[in-house]
């Protein structure tokens, strides 16, 4: 078989290769990828010989040296501006147990692709003028790429005991490309699983990159599924886990609390590519088994769950060495997720919209849209008629959002302004009027303006001052 390549980095290479006396591949996934018509941006070369040099015979084609060079594993790195090009000699890996850092050593075509994770990564095509285009496929990825499934070259036992991290990359090529696992590939990840949990052997760091990259797939929850199946999630976020066999009412929702997620997730993975709105959905019922609670008449219940699921948060953050820059986002969207529901059921006052506007602030929308991807009973009549409602709540939500300008919202009149006006010295009597202005502008009986508010402000003074002297 022989991969038409219209590519002219891969030709540029090609022609540096053969006047340089370089005998050079294409490998890993942007040969799969290119078998699978999916566009790449990063191509990986594996030079027979230094690589290294060839990284920089072909970086000079580029008017520049490599962007970076990797001595140990002899590999550098180009960066053309509209591709980037990994380069690496052939090498064989070995391991110690207590570490996922290979000793390297110089190697063949054939040694080298029976290192690499999967077969249908281990895929080699030719890019000198005599093979370009040669398919080199010892490890069976070609039958692989047509039968959608995921094996490793050699022994899955020692492939994924090297390198836990594989374990990981499975379940994400699986949930990435829609392929299925080997089935004696899926035994292997479930009795090695337990070495992502050893110590020094993968950092916390890559095991949520791998994590996060699953949840970036086009639909997740076939890899948080394998996830659980395998016991990884176990592992990796075992308050997820957790979820499963959890019972709930079906008004709106699956009857397991985790099959119920996956669908949320894949409902908002539809309409965003925003991660942290992704694992928001994930995490948005992950404290419903600490407050189950079955009620007579009514079934389960879970009252208070969105408030213990934001607090939840901050350990979970820590542990998974999640970025903190991210954590209020994602407990603001747990801890206010049940708070746009009731509105599309019930009659609702403006007020009770300003105050969800002013709360939810920027993230209004975002909000909006976990509620709608919160909804996944099977009842389509049902499902259809509360939505009809919920579209008319929402428009009138971003309505009065934006009339009367409440995110970020706070009293137009500042503390400062407050002490100068009354005569009063920081305290909570400048708390008190703060807080009776924003309730006069949630009310409606202001608007959210700074003219309107200093005059009510000059208008209840005296009467506030008046009762906290009386009280006091």
């Amino acid at each position: 078989m022989k991969l038409k390549f219209k590519n002219r980095e891969l030709e540029t290479a090609g022609r540096v290769a053969d006047d340089n006396n370089f005998r050079i591949f294409a490998v890993g996934g942007y040969v799969r990828d290119f078998m699978l018509g999916i566009p790449g941006n990063e191509i990986d070369i594996l030079v027979a010989g230094d690589g290294i040099k060839f990284g920089e015979l072909l970086a000079d084609k580029y008017g520049k040296k490599p962007d970076a060079v990797y001595k140990n594993f002899e590999t550098a790195l180009i960066n053309t501006g509209s591709i980037k090009i990994e380069i690496a000699s052939a090498r064989k890996e070995s391991y110690k147990r207590n570490s996922r850092k290979p000793e390297i050593e110089s190697a063949d075509l054939n040694e080298d692709l029976s290192r690499r994770d999967f077969t249908i990564n281990a895929i080699a095509a030719g890019l000198n003028k005599d093979n370009f285009g040669n398919i080199y496929d010892n490890y069976g990825g070609l039958n692989d790429i047509e039968e959608r499934i995921i094996r490793t070259p050699l022994e899955p036992d020692k492939t994924f005991d090297d390198d836990p991290l594989r374990i990981l990359r499975a379940i994400r090529f699986a949930s990435k490309l829609g392929f299925r696992i080997e089935e004696k590939t899926f035994e292997a990840i479930k009795k090695m699983k337990g070495r992502l949990a050893e110590d020094k052997v993968v950092s916390q760091e890559r095991i949520t990159n791998e994590f996060l990259q699953i949840l970036m797939t086009g639909k997740p929850s076939v890899g948080l599924e394998l996830m659980y199946k395998s016991g990884v999630m176990d592992i990796i976020f075992p308050e997820i886990s957790a979820l499963e066999g959890v019972e709930q009412r079906k008004d709106y929702h699956h009857k397991d609390v985790f099959y119920h997620t996956l669908m949320v997730v894949d409902n908002i993975s539809e309409k965003t590519d925003n991660v942290w709105l992704r694992f928001a959905a994930l995490v948005h019922d992950i404290a419903k088994p600490r407050t189950k609670k079955f009620v007579e008449g009514t079934g389960w219940t879970f009252h208070g769950h969105e408030e213990y699921g934001a607090r939840m948060m901050k350990n979970i953050f820590i542990r998974m060495k999640l970025p903190f820059t991210k954590l209020p986002y994602v407990e603001k969207l747990v801890r206010m997720h049940l708070r746009p529901i009731p509105l599309a059921k019930d009659d609702v006052t403006d007020s009770a919209i300003r105050r969800l506007a002013a709360e939810a602030g920027e993230e209004l929308e975002d909000l909006l849209t976990l509620c709608r991807a919160d909804i996944t009973s099977k009842n389509t009549g049902k499902v259809s008629r509360f939505m009809n409602n919920y579209e008319i709540v929402e428009r009138k939500i971003l309505e009065v959002q934006k009339k009367d300008e409440l995110r970020n919202f706070q009293s137009p009149v500042r503390g400062d302004e407050i002490m100068k006006i009354c005569g009063l010295k920081p305290g909570r009597e400048v708390g008190i009027i703060k807080h009776k202005i924003e309730e006069a502008i949630l009310e409606g009986e202001i608007k959210n303006d700074y003219n309107e508010a200093k005059e009510y402000l000059l208008n209840i003074k005296d009467t506030i001052l008046n009762l906290n002297s009386n009280t006091g």
